[in-house]
């Protein structure tokens, strides 16, 4: 594997031109080809286990707490009743963690198409992967798409982790997805997708936030900081059928004492109303998109 080299794996891909991010590597846990993508286990020096499917990195064992309970409850805190919960990726089962540590949560679906992924996690990353282990989980092999054709007006918040817009991700990001997590929804639902970063993929993270605003009464452009992704942000595109859904202000806002008893090391009430402050750049390029479309 050329990303492999003189004990170092470095990122690279079509869809980070010009830049790469790298990491000293301890060991090669494992690595194959499954029926969808190219599966890549690592022990690195400064970031622990490490997942990487199709050459991008999706989490490492450092840092990845600060996106699992951004795209966990940045919609669950913004519902007031989130009983029913769909996932659809996460194959690693972070979200599944976070999303059950959730008091009014009573169901979650979890949809994975790739059964490598969920097998790897739980050798090698059962940090995340024991969000499987909870009650409330129904874990499901399948293609998201066709699961959610199955459950019409079911869900109460649907979470999309996926991978990036390559490979079998890729029909994550299109519009005709948003349309059927909007069938799929009960009134008031709210949904969640992973959004690209606005550096260097202004156009894609803005085509998300307008794919939510298209087909939602509600919609917004939040972000986290993941220092192992690219440039170090991540966001995300949210909608909501209830149109006086207001995400910048929770709906269940965490004391201390809550904030700890949940394990989070990232979230909290703060950080929530935070995520949905931009810089101006990107608050332009999200108003230029959106003259576009009603011109």
């Amino acid at each position: 594997m050329d990303k492999l080299k003189t004990g170092w794996f470095s990122e690279l891909t079509d869809l980070l031109p010009g830049r790469s991010f790298s990491m000293e590597v301890e060991q090669v846990l494992h690595q194959e080809q499954s029926k969808y993508q190219e599966i890549l286990v690592l022990k690195t020096k400064s970031h622990g286990v490490v997942l990487v499917l199709d050459g991008m990195i999706q989490c490492t064992e450092f840092d990845e707490y600060s996106y699992q309970e951004m795209i966990s409850f940045l919609p669950l805190f913004s519902h007031p009743k989130p009983q029913r919960v769909l996932i659809v990726g996460g194959g690693d089962g972070g979200v599944a963690r976070e999303v059950a540590k959730h008091p009014l949560v009573e169901t979650i679906d979890q949809v994975e198409i790739d059964d490598r992924v969920i097998e790897l996690s739980k050798k090698y990353l059962p940090f995340m992967a024991e969000g499987f282990n909870s009650p409330k989980v129904n874990l499901h092999v399948a293609d998201g798409f066709k699961f959610m054709e199955e459950h019409f007006q079911y869900y109460d918040v649907i979470i999309t982790d996926s991978s990036d817009p390559i490979g079998p991700a890729v029909s994550l990001f299109q519009k005709s997805y948003f349309e059927l997590m909007k069938r799929a929804l009960r009134p008031g639902g709210i949904v969640c997708s992973q959004a690209d970063t606005f550096w260097g993929h202004l156009k894609n993270a803005a085509s998300m936030r307008n794919h939510c605003k298209a087909v939602f009464a509600k919609a917004a452009y939040a972000t986290s900081y993941v220092s192992t992704y690219p440039a170090g942000q991540i966001g995300f595109a949210l909608g909501s059928l209830d149109e006086n859904t207001d995400f910048k202000n929770p709906v269940y806002q965490l004391t201390d004492k809550q904030r700890k008893d949940m394990k989070l090391r990232y979230y909290t009430t703060d950080i929530h109303k935070a995520a949905f402050a931009l810089p101006a750049f990107v608050v332009d390029a999200l108003d230029e998109a959106d003259a576009e479309n009603n011109s």
